[in-house]
């Protein structure tokens, strides 16, 4: 009740609303290891464009959709995120979460390409991949201010992401996913040790 009469006085003093929320969502199977093509491409594309908000949108977009087609191979996912009326203080929290998912993302991984002479036919293959989306966003968009650890609302709250970006609301993107790339795998261990927040679909 005291964050609702604090946002409705927010609202009246004229202050901008800001959210930062992060997803993480959890695929298994062997089919879900193209997915890290499409992921390491986002990502190539976004470092190329140094960082333009617009072409992170459309990658997340893009990321969001394919997610989205591969909902059959969805296992857990949790999410997390505050609401702020300073930006400096949604600018801090992202980068909390920026810290986090990049820790992971290094931390969680086995590399086991072995050296640089395996190709692709021999590189082992992940049976797990854990996606890290985390956006902040002016004004309200109750779809992700909810528990997402649901099948249903979390298809909902990926596609209010991309709604997001349509609106032009959105005013941060971070992709982060574990295994890095191909050959590198996610163990069962790991992902239990790195990611305990997740909850099964």
């Amino acid at each position: 009740m005291a964050n609702s009469w604090r946002d409705r006085f927010n609202r009246l003093s004229g202050q901008n609303r800001f959210a930062v929320c992060r997803i993480l969502l959890h695929l298994s199977a062997q089919e879900v290891a193209p997915l890290l093509g499409l992921l390491n491409r986002k990502s190539q594309e976004a470092i190329a464009s140094e960082g333009d908000l617009r072409t992170l949108g459309e990658g997340l977009v893009d990321i969001c959709q394919t997610l989205l087609q591969y909902d059959l191979y969805w296992r857990s996912a949790s999410n997390e995120g505050d609401v702020f009326w300073n930006e400096e203080d949604a600018a801090d929290y992202l980068a909390e979460l920026f810290t986090d998912s990049a820790e992971r993302y290094g931390d969680a991984i086995e590399d086991s390409a072995g050296d640089a002479s395996n190709d692709l036919l021999t590189l082992p293959v992940t049976q797990h991949l854990v996606v890290m989306l985390t956006v902040a966003y002016e004004g309200e968009s109750p779809e992700l201010e909810t528990d997402l650890a649901d099948m249903s609302a979390l298809k909902t709250g990926l596609k209010a992401l991309i709604n997001l970006h349509y609106q032009d609301r959105l005013r941060a993107i971070q992709v982060h996913f574990s295994p890095a790339q191909l050959g590198d795998v996610l163990t069962a261990d790991q992902l239990l040790l790195n990611f305990p927040e997740l909850v099964p679909l």
